[in-house]
């Protein structure tokens, strides 16, 4: 079947247009002058120039002509991040968005932030769909991953926060909780702390928990100490009768997984008359706010959430816009001295 004679004028006009053989404005043949172009009627002539108009792309001036329009920019499509952390009001996880934000408005990316249980309903091509990339804080390394394994199927980019995956190839960002934990440790030898503990809040042990405790062993060996917690101890853990193992065993010195366990201990110690730290130092991990509230205040190990946040924030921008996959990074920690320790 032929195209319509009104069809070929409309064709060849839009053909102008987009071509910039017409521009912005420019003022096309009339009805006339396209009914002596085409050898067609003027009805045929203003039919095509009718379907223009229909279509937004002339305008016509009465008594003057037809105009080209003004094309309407493209609307950008928002660049958005997904940010998802277990508990997003959770007092112990440090405020990583202080470090992302910048980096993320400087290159104009919206940064959705929600709790990990996000991912209950959502399928891999709705995360695609919806956003460039994910930064995904690891409460459990066993949550989500037929998910997160889909997302690297399709190669798309996650930054993983805290713990490291191993079963997929995504990039971690995460402190050096080892040597956080060999550095508390080291600090109450140097005071003369022999006798030092290590405390844990749950007997299932994150991946950064377990990271900390070989760091205190590593310390406990380097530092020549006769004793150490280990992980066999069923006293350890804080719902378990945790003070009558330090008095045991004489404890004079403890490093907690976190600075929730450190203040829950304190909390302890102080309702069996355990005086800190005159009887017992304690030392934190995080650096939490409530760290420095408490009396007496917590010495703890900070985490760089800053700097984390920042550092996740930078690495998935370049691998979205530079498709260059970043490796794992650690951040270091360093340590707050309070006064929830002493010399011994």
């Amino acid at each position: 079947m032929s195209k319509p004679l009104y069809k070929k004028i409309t064709d060849d006009l839009l053909q102008a247009i987009e071509t910039g053989k017409l521009p912005e404005n420019a003022q096309l043949p009339t009805e006339k002058e396209l009914s002596q172009m085409y050898n067609v009627s003027r009805i045929t002539s203003k039919r095509a120039l009718t379907e223009l108009e229909n279509q937004g792309l002339i305008y016509r001036i009465q008594g003057k002509g037809s105009y080209v329009q003004k094309r309407k920019p493209m609307k950008k499509k928002v660049s958005r991040i997904l940010f998802l952390i277990p508990f997003v009001n959770d007092l112990s996880l440090g405020n990583f968005n202080d470090g992302l934000a910048p980096i993320t408005s400087e290159h104009h990316y919206e940064v959705i932030m929600s709790s990990s249980e996000f991912l209950i309903n959502k399928q891999a091509a709705d995360i695609i769909e919806d956003f460039d990339g994910m930064i995904y804080y690891a409460h459990n390394t066993e949550d989500f991953l037929d998910t997160l394994f889909e997302l690297s199927i399709q190669q798309f980019p996650v930054i993983i926060l805290d713990k490291k995956i191993h079963d997929l190839p995504y990039p971690t960002v995460q402190s050096d909780n080892f040597s956080g934990g060999a550095m508390a440790t080291t600090y109450l030898a140097s005071k003369g702390h022999q006798r030092i503990a290590y405390i844990f809040g749950e007997e299932t042990l994150p991946q950064s928990v377990r990271q900390r405790y070989l760091g205190y062993i590593h310390a406990t060996k380097e530092q020549h100490l006769s004793f150490h917690t280990a992980l066999t101890d069923k006293q350890v853990f804080l719902h378990s009768d945790v003070i009558t193992y330090l008095l045991e065993n004489a404890i004079t010195g403890v490093v907690c997984e976190n600075d929730l366990v450190a203040i829950s201990l304190m909390n302890q110690a102080k309702r069996a008359n355990i005086d800190i730290p005159t009887q017992l130092s304690v030392i934190g991990f995080d650096n939490i706010q409530a760290a420095s509230l408490i009396d007496p205040s917590l010495t703890t190990i900070a985490q760089d959430f800053k700097g984390m946040g920042k550092l996740a924030g930078t690495m998935l921008i370049d691998w979205i816009e530079k498709q260059v996959i970043p490796t794992d990074q650690q951040v270091p920690v360093k340590q707050i001295i309070r006064h929830s320790t002493k010399e011994n």
